[in-house]
């Protein structure tokens, strides 16, 4: 019993020690997970250049309905220029291909979260993605485009009739861009590409502003469509993209770009890809080679 009775304190006393050093740690976890988040950030998650050797297969992320940039074919194939591009970076990584099919709005989210290592999807270049993504050099130029009806062509968005509204795509340029430069101009949002192409089939709204790459490539595959204004804002160019800070990987796919452009490589891409949509024409405006904008 007197044993008993000194065992009591003894476990009070390591129980209280025990407590108190949980509080310590999870008070510095707590620290240690503020200043990991400092600034509101969130942890990236991505794979190096070297574990996506060791794994052999590269995440790339891809559209699968916007021909001819990226689509899936009658056989369950991903083609398209940006497919082209992409099974040459696995050729020269060593690497299969994993294609992850994307849309505009979660380009992003899939670098974040480490879902895709690289997404080659018409990806525009712009500061506020820069704060999120690493760019690599570009290989496209772009601007945006408004196309519409034959019957009631949109050359300009000024003196907008209120009531009408402006088909776009969440998570593309086109969005900001339209909210920022023309607020009067009310706009109807779709998730994907062939979801807009519907809207802008079924007249749900009276223009799609859009990459002009892509409504020049509806214009021309769609009878019935003219692009009434052909380049609005900014020129601006198409990157690949990688996870916000990995490094080896961002600085292979800027050197295979570089050596890609002594072979005019992207020029083979366009008319492999690209010259059954827009002819021969826009190749040279709209190819960019080596990484190096004209």
């Amino acid at each position: 019993m007197k044993n008993f009775k000194r065992m009591v304190p003894l476990a009070l006393a390591m129980t209280l020690a025990l407590a108190v050093t949980a509080c310590g740690k999870k008070g510095d976890s707590k620290e240690a997970g503020e200043d990991a988040s400092a600034g509101g950030q969130k942890a990236v998650v991505y794979r190096t250049l070297d574990e996506i050797k060791e794994s052999g297969t590269i995440n790339i992320g891809v559209f699968s309905d916007k021909n001819p940039f990226g689509y899936v074919d009658e056989n369950g194939d991903y083609q398209g220029y940006d497919v082209y591009f992409a099974n040459r970076l696995g050729k020269d990584l060593g690497v299969k291909i994993n294609f992850v099919s994307t849309e505009a709005a979660n380009r992003i989210e899939y670098l974040e979260t480490g879902k895709v290592d690289v997404i080659l999807a018409n990806f525009t270049v712009t500061k506020e993605r820069a704060e999120k993504v690493d760019f690599a050099l570009p290989y496209m130029n772009v601007a945006l485009g408004v196309v519409s009806p034959e019957n009631n062509v949109i050359e300009s968005l000024d003196n907008w009739n209120p009531k009408d509204e402006m088909i776009v795509i969440s998570g593309t340029t086109a969005e900001p861009f339209l909210i920022e430069n023309y607020p009067n101009v009310p706009l109807q949002k779709y998730d994907s590409y062939a979801t807009a192409k519907n809207a802008m089939e079924n007249g749900n709204g009276v223009a799609w502003a859009n990459d002009n790459t892509e409504v020049i490539a509806f214009a021309l595959q769609n009878k019935g469509y003219t692009v009434g204004i052909p380049s609005l804002g900014s020129q601006d160019t198409i990157a690949p993209a990688v996870s916000k800070g990995n490094e080896t990987l961002l600085n292979w796919i800027n050197e295979e770009i570089k050596s890609l452009g002594n072979e005019k490589f992207f020029h083979a891409n366009y008319e492999a890809t690209l010259v059954d949509t827009y002819g021969l024409e826009f190749e040279d405006s709209l190819v960019v080679e080596g990484g190096q904008v004209q």
